[in-house]
């Protein structure tokens, strides 16, 4: 994850125009990374990637990173990073060479905790098991596989370069290259899919042994050729039966649910993802990247980076297209939006020492979203219910003036 996204302005309820205190801490620090090429772009996806040259620009790109991250330095000095996230785009398109020089001008610039957590996007038509050798010496502990299906037909509506096979033979050689931590990207809710079909791709992917499923249902988003060339999905009987079945064929297996769409084996879920839920912050480096950073004195600034690669590439142009301080009346909005996507919530306190708001400035909301069944009611915790998890956007309503 990856990962990040801006969010309009909005007006919440309560007493959000109470002062906001200096924050008591700063919660820890990840770093994400986008390298924004793929083989192909695939009709479904929204992220800012792009279809790679026969050569790449490695050298320039990883001199640009380098740079761009020289300069959010100021707002994160005297921390260490906690995790990072190649994301994509399909990073492991890269060279081990390249990413070898990335992560140790990283490293010089600031310092890496002892159990950081480097995780990489790779995909199995970009697998070879030599270059994943190298990306394991270099220090990267785990991969995000990005398998989608093991169905051929639905491979080929969805785009894939890959097949079948080759993504069974991307988990083996994941763990021959000493990844004994790896996720597996898995989309329900495909084009034609039957509940039989998608208990088949989970089935398989359960096999493999990964410690990690991402199992998210297929969404038709703008700007996307889905979007303007929708395919036939599954109707919704046949959606709810597969999200529950399957919800059970991994809680059978050990597969955790920790998010609305993570699945984790014990002591397993994603650290990095997890900071994002519960609003740690994030410096963002690479073309499209988001950033999260927190002040001592209470403020918080998201920032966004130039978009097009060639933009991003260009010394006339700057690394940085914008930043936005949240104001108090974004802060619920912000706060909640990730961390009632964890399936156990917070712990309450966590949002005066993440925000500098105080609780009283959710209490109307909350009073409300407990009495509609969305919110738990639980002093010491903010966690949705069963049925806020399924009505998310309705139970943040409830924030809303």
């Amino acid at each position: 994850m990856t990962h990040e996204s801006s969010t309009s302005p909005l007006i919440f309820g309560g007493d959000v125009q109470s002062p906001r205190a200096a924050l008591p801490a700063l919660p820890p620090l990840a770093l994400y990374i986008h390298i924004p090429w793929c083989v192909r772009k695939c009709p479904y996806c929204d992220f800012n990637s792009h279809t790679a040259s026969p050569v790449l620009p490695e050298e320039e790109y990883v001199d640009a990173l380098l740079a761009d991250l020289d300069q959010d330095l100021h707002a994160v000095y005297g921390r260490d990073l906690s995790s990072i996230f190649f994301g994509g785009g399909t990073p492991s398109l890269f060279s081990a060479d390249s990413l070898c020089r990335l992560l140790k001008g990283v490293e010089q610039r600031i310092p890496f905790a002892s159990d950081i957590e480097i995780t990489l996007e790779a995909n199995p038509g970009t697998f070879e098991q030599d270059k994943f050798v190298a990306y394991r010496k270099l220090g990267i502990n785990r991969l995000s596989i990005g398998i989608q299906s093991f169905q051929q037909e639905k491979l080929e509506a969805l785009g894939r370069i890959h097949n079948g096979d080759e993504a069974v033979r991307a988990a083996g050689m994941a763990r021959q290259a000493g990844f004994d931590n790896f996720n597996l990207d898995l989309m329900h809710g495909l084009p034609n899919q039957s509940l039989d079909d998608a208990l088949a791709d989970l089935r398989t992917a359960i096999a493999l042994k990964p410690t990690h499923l991402s199992w998210y249902q297929l969404t038709l988003e703008p700007n996307t050729v889905f979007w303007n060339q929708p395919p036939t999905l599954p109707e919704d009987d046949t959606l709810w039966d597969i999200q529950e079945a399957g919800q059970a064929l991994l809680a059978e297996h050990g597969y955790a649910q920790y998010e609305v769409s993570a699945y984790a084996l014990p002591g397993r879920p994603a650290r990095h993802n997890l900071n994002y839920w519960s609003f740690g912050d994030f410096i963002g480096i690479g073309a499209g990247a988001h950033g999260k950073l927190s002040h001592p004195d209470g403020r918080i600034v998201r920032t966004w980076k130039t978009r097009l690669p060639k933009d991003y590439l260009n010394p006339a142009k700057s690394f940085q297209a914008g930043e936005k301080a949240l104001t108090n009346d974004e802060m619920p909005f912000e706060f909640l939006m990730n961390a009632l996507r964890l399936t156990e919530g917070v712990e309450s306190r966590l949002y005066p020492e993440r925000t500098g708001m105080t609780l009283e400035s959710l209490a109307e909301g909350r009073r409300e979203a407990e009495q509609s069944g969305l919110l738990q009611v639980e002093p010491s915790r903010l966690v949705a219910t069963e049925r806020g998890q399924l009505f998310l956007n309705d139970l943040l309503q409830k924030f809303l003036t």
